[in-house]
Parts: C-alpha cells; structure tokens; sequence
C-alpha cells in the first residue's frame, strides 16, 4: 500500500503529530466564538419551554420529544408532531429507550414512549449559528438509545450536537397487509427511518433555538445508523433535511427486505399472537397487544425474516446502490469508511473460516492466498470485512463523486498497545469513542466486539491513543462546519475522484493517506458484486 502524502506521520508515541493535532483543536476552539459566552440552561421552542443543564462551558437538553408516542391507535403510524406542554419542561435527565430484545434490554429503561431527542450546545443563542450534527445510532436496528452517546466533545468543538432514538425491531420495523388496506400511511413500513426524518424535521424546525444552524445539518451515524445514513440519502421522503452525511460501517451494498416477504413475516407474528385476518379488525387487535409482545422473535417466520430497513416504495423505494448508481441520491458532501476487522460481527470466524471458504469452490486456495496470506481463517476474516463493508464504500464514494458530490474514504485500523500483537483488528464500532473523544468514559456506547478475548481495548488511554482522538474528532468537526475534513487532523485529506480513491488511515503513528488501498482485493470483490447484481459476497 502506498502512502500518497503524509504529515507528522509520526513514529513510536507520534510526538510531532500529537502537537499538531493539539494546536488544531486549540484553534478550532478560538474559531468558534462560542466560548467566551457563558452558556443558558433555559430554552423555549414551539412546544414549550425547557430546562436543562450548564456542565462547565456547554448546556444539555434531555428527553425532548420530536413526536407523539407511537403507542394505541399510533403504533405502526407515521409519526405525529411531538406534543406540547405548559409551564416548564424538565430536560435534564434521559428518556426511556425504544423497547427492545436481548441483554441490552436491561442496561436501561424502556418504553414504547420513546420518540425523544438529546441536544448538547456550546451556546443557546439563536444566533450562535453552529453546525448541527445529528447522531443515529446503531444496533442492528433492534437494539441501542441515543442516550448512550455523549456529545459533549462536539459542543466543546462547536458543534450543536443531537442524538435520538427511533422505533426499533418489529415496532419500528412491520409490514402487514392490513396495515397497507387501512392505514392513511399506504405501504409505510420504515417506522424507525419515518422517526428519524421527523428527528430531522424537527431539527430544521427548532435547533435555532440551541444556537445551532437549521442550514448546515451533518446527519451521522454508525452500523445499522450508518445504513439508516444510507437509506436517507436514497429517500426522496429525506431530501433537504441535511447537507452532509458521514456512513460508519454502512453496508451500502446490503439489501432491503422486499414487501411481499416482509409482510409474510408480518403475518406469521400476528399467527404467533392469536391474530389472523388482513382487515381492520387484525391491525386493531395487534395495536392492542401489549409491545414486549412485538420484542421476541416469533418463531415459524417466513424465510426473509431479517428486521431492518423493507422496501415499502413510501421511505425506501429502492435499494440504497441502485440510488448510488442511478445518481437518485441525495447530492451532498460525504465521509464513508470503516474498520480493518469489522468480521468481528461474525463470532467465531476466525476458527470456522468454511462459513464464508465454502462459497469460494475451486477459487478457495486462490482467495486464501489473496486475502489471507494462506492463513484460511485471515482469508475468512478479510474477505467478509472487504466485500461486506470496505469495497461497499469504495462503490458508495465512487457512485457521490460521479453524481457531482465530493466524498472521502476511510479506514480505521488503531489498535491500543496492549493488544496490538493479539488482537486481529479494529472491530465493529470500535472507531466510535474516537470519533466522539470520549476514549475511557463510560458514556459511550461500547459493542460487545470492543473487547477482545477478555481485554479492555481502552482500559486507559496513552498520549498515543489520545491523539488518534483528536484527529478522528477534528477531522468530523471540520467536515461539519466547512464541508471539507481537510487538515484538521495534522494530514490533509484528499478527496476521492473520478481516477483516484485515496484513503486515509487512522492507524499506529497516526493519520495516512493510503493511495490505491488493497486494489487488487477490491477489485476482485467489486466484479462479483456486478455479476450478482450488485450484492456483496
């Protein structure tokens, strides 16, 4: 891999780019203007007035709601502008998460009330003009809150930032046909990307109020936030509610669910509750149904029973690459990348390669020697992060660029000393707390891949560690407020373009621009993705 152009590339402990990743972040700061005003813990917006809370320089607003209650008759409904209220609203403490399965489910109160939002600012002045960042987490689409992500770094950079939660699982999630025959919705099946818009309507509505500007909105996420990401950029239901977007570990060659099936698992949950029929009186006895009801897997589902994004032809009309390739897609600036071992979403592959060298036929001793320097389980493990996240976002960057929008890849490979001769890469999510600077707190959301075999990967940050978090950090603000992530991180980030797709790294040593990255094994993965019609491996 060539390394195209480097600043402070560092070595050891990477004692020049530290500095200058400091001296960005200290500047960044002087240029905001926010700073020197002391900041207000008492906001008013449409709905009412709010009560927050002042930590140091930076105020918080908790549990806003940006729409109804989804529950009753408005369960499976698009969702309704947020109530109002009189007097004075306490936001100072979170509001329940969406329901939900699994371990998760305990780490937190839930509700199906849980349409809210959470604001950190540098300054509640409807003048202050700050970029806007508005955080989607991830999850898989069945599990996580936006309260387990601390904003608090962006404000201190800037940076109105918002977090929010959205209907998840099969209440975010639904198709029936009873819901298509009577509901004023149509086919609307995306409950959870209908949140999410109305999170952003309501952004663009009242972020005035924080000190933010409704004109400049960043809409980020990761994983399953991420694909959400990737289908806002393809929905026409989306369009001008931001002007730039950053896809963590996207997918974007993932698939959407097709109605038909869809509904059929629709259907067979209903069957698993006691509710048959496709009319009026079907959907009515489902809304009836207490929720935890809808936050098990029912069994004897149809074949396509995955929960996430459904083709309903209302939010999502197509596929997310068929937008990209058709130029159908939001035209805005984009960062896109993702992690060297995001095949830690696969358990145990490492051990058990023949769940992916299976596939491979008589091609498998030459995949294993490309992708794994003969190792089966490396070749297993590099192939699924390649084909399923990294080529993916070589073809989203390509696809922006060619339909007149400037984008920038990444990859994100830092490791912590203490595991660095261990571990097999950055997992899934891990690049989360970088991009938030949040490396050893405990309010950021941690995936169980994080860890690795027992260890900590950030049981106390290093200067090295630290600065690898700075630049990460700057790198996003930048692109907030100006569009461009340029230098921000001590490196000069180079655009991809119609010839060229450079990469930066964030790896040991710091920021590198890496100049065709992993072509070959790129290319190999992008011709089985056009002869099967554009799905990854």
């Amino acid at each position: 891999m060539a390394v195209m152009a480097v600043r402070h590339s560092g070595k050891g402990t990477g004692v020049q780019f530290k500095i200058a990743g400091f001296l960005t972040a200290a500047l960044m700061a002087l240029a905001t203007g926010c700073a020197a005003a002391a900041p207000t813990s008492d906001v008013k917006i449409a709905q009412g007035d709010l009560q927050g809370s002042v930590e140091g320089d930076i105020a918080i607003f908790k549990d806003i709601p940006y729409a109804a209650a989804p529950v009753g008759p408005l369960r499976w409904r698009a969702p309704q502008p947020g109530p109002a209220w009189q007097g004075v609203r306490e936001a100072t403490e979170f509001g329940p998460a969406c329901l939900q399965t699994g371990a998760e489910a305990s780490r937190a109160p839930q509700s199906e009330d849980c349409l809210t939002l959470n604001v950190w600012t540098p300054a509640a002045r409807p003048d202050a003009k700050a970029p806007v960042m508005v955080w989607i987490h991830g999850g898989g689409f069945v599990i996580g809150t936006g309260a387990r992500y601390n904003g608090v770094e962006f404000a201190r950079s800037g940076v109105v930032l918002v977090t929010i939660n959205y209907r998840l699982g099969r209440l975010g999630f639904f198709a029936h046909p009873a819901l298509a025959k009577t509901s004023p919705d149509g086919d609307l099946a995306n409950f959870g990307l209908a949140d999410q818009i109305a999170a952003l309507k309501w952004v663009r509505a009242n972020i005035k109020a924080f000190g933010g500007d409704p004109a400049n909105v960043t809409v980020f996420g990761e994983s399953a936030g991420a694909m959400s990401v990737n289908f806002l950029l393809a929905s026409p239901a989306a369009r001008g509610l931001f002007e730039r977007a950053i896809s963590e570990s996207g997918f974007a060659r993932a698939p959407a669910r097709a109605l038909p099936a869809a509904e059929q698992d629709g259907m067979a949950l209903a069957k698993t509750a006691g509710v048959s029929g496709d009319d009026a009186a079907a959907i009515a006895a489902l809304r009836a149904l207490p929720a935890e009801t809808f936050t098990t897997s029912a069994p004897d589902l149809a074949a396509d029973d995955r929960i996430g994004p459904i083709l309903d032809g209302v939010i999502a009309k197509e596929n997310v690459p068929d937008a990209f390739v058709a130029g159908r897609q939001a035209k805005v600036p984009l960062i896109v990348g993702g992690n060297s071992f995001e095949a830690s979403l696969f358990g145990d592959i490492l051990q058990k390669p023949d769940f992916i060298l299976a596939r491979l036929g008589d091609k498998r001793d030459q995949a294993v020697k490309l992708y794994g320097d003969g190792d089966e389980g490396k070749a297993a493990a590099n192939l699924t992060t390649l084909s399923q996240v990294i080529e993916p976002n070589r073809f989203q960057a390509r696809e922006t660029v060619k339909a007149g929008a400037p984008a920038w890849l990444y990859y994100f490979s830092y490791l912590p000393a203490a595991i660095r001769a261990s571990a097999p890469g950055a997992g899934h999510g891990y690049e989360i707390a970088y991009v938030f600077d949040r490396l050893t707190k405990t309010d950021i959301h941690v995936p169980p891949g994080q860890r690795w075999q027992g260890v900590e990967l950030i049981p106390a940050a290093t200067p090295e560690d630290e600065a690898i978090a700075k630049a990460m950090h700057a790198y996003w603000v930048a692109f907030a407020k100006t569009g461009k992530p340029g230098g921000a991180g001590g490196v000069e980030w180079p655009a991809v373009t119609a010839s060229e797709d450079p990469v930066m790294e964030f790896g040991v040593g710091g920021p590198v621009v890496r100049a065709s990255f992993k072509k070959l094994q790129l290319d190999v993965l992008e011709s089985i993705a056009d002869a099967h019609g554009g799905s990854s491996f």
